[in-house]
């Protein structure tokens, strides 16, 4: 079954200022991502905007990736939802398009019990042949997986890893004392990629690698190569691009880097707004300095 690892981009669903799936666009970033290296594609999750498609958005955003990709990397798609009987319709919906896993965040503004949690995950799972990486935010949604609920769930044949964007690097050290050696731990916060793959990560999931994936993608390959001085300066080149997230209305700040990039992210769905002209002109600069335009 798919073990999570390496880079993988939390991809961003491209918008036209008609607000509809900009198709094209997409495809695009695709081949974009595959071409600088990525591991994986993550479609529809955080960076995504998994709250704001319609199931339909969202099965054709899956549909678009998985022929784009054509078997180059494995496609993940989030189909998380507030209730377990959403994220199964989902999920399946996903399996049908020929998605090779799927990512399920934690359910949002409920706040359920562990044990609400495990039969959420466990029901989930069972009705799927797809392998399931979990996902907790608990900045975002106020839910929490602790470690022995995660020791509990890893013991489920489908469910093979977790994406951890706590930013919490003692609960990231607990999964990873708490799971089985082949259970994937990806980092969920591209600040940590260096520290969690010091620790036992598998990868990251990173929104960053939309802009620039060779640049994430080095922090993953220079560790491998036991090159940790490389690797480093490649996690504190990646960092300032990271800290730019709150230069907007997330997720704004990386569809608008795409665009400054000739990449066409487009617009967030409202009520998320454009950045201002004085933070887009920050942003340019950013990315200058990080040599992706001119």
């Amino acid at each position: 079954m798919l073990q999570p690892y390496g880079i993988i981009p939390a991809m961003v669903t491209p918008l036209t200022h008609q607000d509809e799936l900009n198709e094209l666009a997409l495809r695009n970033l695709t081949t974009f991502l595959i071409k600088n290296g990525v591991h994986g594609l993550f479609v529809t999750g955080s960076q995504g905007e998994f709250w704001a498609f319609s199931a339909e958005e969202k099965k054709r955003a899956w549909e678009i990736v998985v022929e784009e990709a054509n078997g180059r990397v494995p496609v993940y798609a989030g189909t998380a939802a507030v209730t377990t009987r959403e994220a199964i319709a989902l999920t399946q919906i996903a399996e049908k398009v020929g998605i090779d896993a799927v990512s399920l965040l934690t359910p949002f503004f409920i706040n359920p019990n562990p044990d609400e949690l495990y039969d959420h995950y466990r029901a989930i799972a069972a009705a799927t042949s797809l392998p399931v990486l979990l996902y907790t935010n608990p900045d975002r949604t106020n839910v929490k997986i602790s470690a022995a609920l995660l020791a509990k769930l890893s013991k489920i044949d489908n469910i093979v890893g977790i994406k951890d964007s706590s930013g919490d690097l003692t609960l990231t050290t607990e999964y990873l004392s708490s799971v089985p050696e082949d259970f994937s731990i990806v980092m969920g916060r591209d600040t940590l990629i260096f520290a969690g793959l010091l620790h036992g990560a598998k990868g990251a999931i990173a929104a960053t690698a939309n802009v620039v994936p060779a640049l994430v993608v080095s922090i993953y390959e220079y560790f491998k190569q036991n090159d940790l001085k490389a690797s480093l300066q490649a996690q504190e080149a990646l960092a300032p691009l990271r800290m730019a997230f709150t230069w907007g209305t997330f997720p704004v700040v990386i569809k608008e880097a795409l665009d400054l990039i000739g990449l066409e992210g487009g617009p967030s769905r409202a009520p998320v707004g454009a950045m201002t002209p004085a933070q887009r002109e920050r942003l340019k600069n950013l990315l200058i300095e990080l040599k992706m335009i001119q």
